[in-house]
């Protein structure tokens, strides 16, 4: 089926950023066939239906790169405890944090993750949201690893939204290995990975003082890659350790966090084309001091995306919006970089960029339409969601009045 969608302000995200103020897009099923101006439509078309948008601006559907949406339980009373004084890593320490969450997820079956899950993946799917990362990670045993993935695909399967899965195993050292970090990394490497390498579109890791060394991620990353599995990695968030050259040296697809980066850091992501994810939630709720070095990723081409970090402890929250407005606060991000943050650079992030993140001939029809006068606005409000019409794959999935 041919769609003419009409009267449009067009933000195309593509290589050349081009913004059509009187726009169209024709869509033949799925895909993306011609975007542009709306006085130069292909001579001759006659498309099976037109859809009027009635001047609203267009976007590509957002992609929330990174996030550990599957998981079970919550964390507040640690939450008040930090509001209190203590740290993050004080309560990891004393057994709380990821194995918190580890305890409960462990415990839930398939079908009350799936539940659990589901009201946090649609509130993204509300902002405008069609592509979502979702990692494992709280389960810290095989099994539990292979149940958060396959939840993961379920949701998949039952709402519109693209999923790309992570295996982040290697997130904390779970009890049953206590001082045995290195004897975990192998189990990972040489028993879960070749078995879960086809449910993982990525291996993710935590490379920090109270999680994994660079070296140890190393070794995972050399296994994923011989196995022919991207990589990404949590970076440089509470300390640095290495982890972005470890993640530069793997051809990483992104490094996340980054608050402790540096100079040299930004050059060698710059170098290896690795996306720099920013998780503006998480700086929030841990009450961080350090700000990641932009500037630095600015001058060394390093491209520069925007999450939501959502998860139990560091980034209790389900809003790609909020994610975008306090990047631009926060961490001083432009309107654009946070626009591109969000489509462009974010669909790179999960390797889906030929794919998805802009609207171009041969793309995915992936879109939403919002209810606003420009496009600063995106980023702009807090707590008010001026999306009003989401498309998947061609098909209107949500349609609101705004």
């Amino acid at each position: 089926m041919l769609t003419l969608w009409r009267h449009a302000r067009i933000a195309t995200c593509d290589e050349q950023s081009r913004v059509f103020h009187r726009g169209a897009l024709v869509m033949r099923d799925s895909t993306i066939e011609w975007v542009g101006a709306e006085a130069e439509l292909p001579a001759g078309l006659r498309p099976d239906r037109t859809i009027e948008l009635a001047g609203r601006w267009v976007t590509p559907g957002l992609v929330d790169c990174h996030t550990h949406l599957v998981f079970a339980g919550q964390r507040a009373a640690e939450f008040a405890r930090r509001t209190a004084g203590t740290s993050y890593t004080d309560i990891a320490r004393e057994g709380g944090g990821i194995l918190s969450t580890m305890r409960a997820t462990r415990a839930a079956s398939e079908d009350e993750l799936v539940a659990q899950s589901r009201p946090r993946l649609r509130s993204l799917l509300a902002e405008g949201v069609t592509t979502v990362e979702i990692k494992s990670g709280y389960g810290l045993e095989f099994e539990t690893e292979a149940r958060m993935l396959r939840v993961a695909r379920r949701l998949e399967a039952e709402e519109p939204v693209t999923v790309s899965t992570s295996l982040l195993a290697a997130h904390t050292l779970p009890p049953e290995f206590a001082g045995r970090a290195d004897e975990y990394i192998d189990t990972i490497c040489d028993d879960w990975l070749p078995r879960l390498a086809g449910q993982a579109d990525a291996v993710d890791a935590y490379c920090e003082d109270i999680a994994f060394s660079a070296a140890q991620c190393d070794r995972l990353f050399t296994a994923a890659r011989a196995l022919g599995l991207p990589v990404r990695l949590h970076a440089e968030q509470l300390s640095n350790v290495g982890g972005s050259q470890v993640g530069a040296r793997h051809q990483a697809l992104s490094c996340d966090h980054l608050e402790y980066a540096n100079e040299a850091n930004a050059i060698a992501l710059g170098r290896a084309g690795t996306v720099a994810v920013m998780l503006p939630i998480a700086y929030y709720a841990l009450a961080e001091t350090q700000r990641p070095p932009i500037e630095a990723l600015r001058r060394h081409g390093v491209p520069l995306a925007v999450a939501s970090d959502c998860n139990p402890g560091s980034a209790p929250g389900a809003s790609l919006l909020l994610a975008m407005n306090m990047a631009r606060r926060l961490f001083g991000m432009t309107s654009e970089e946070v626009l591109l943050g969000v489509t462009r650079h974010a669909a790179r992030a999960l390797a889906l960029g030929a794919v998805r993140g802009s609207l171009a001939p041969g793309r995915a029809a992936d879109f939403a339409a919002w209810s606003i006068d420009s496009l600063d606005e995106l980023g702009y409000w807090v707590g008010f969601n001026p999306c009003s019409l989401v498309a998947k794959d061609g098909a209107i999935v949500l349609e609101r009045d705004v």
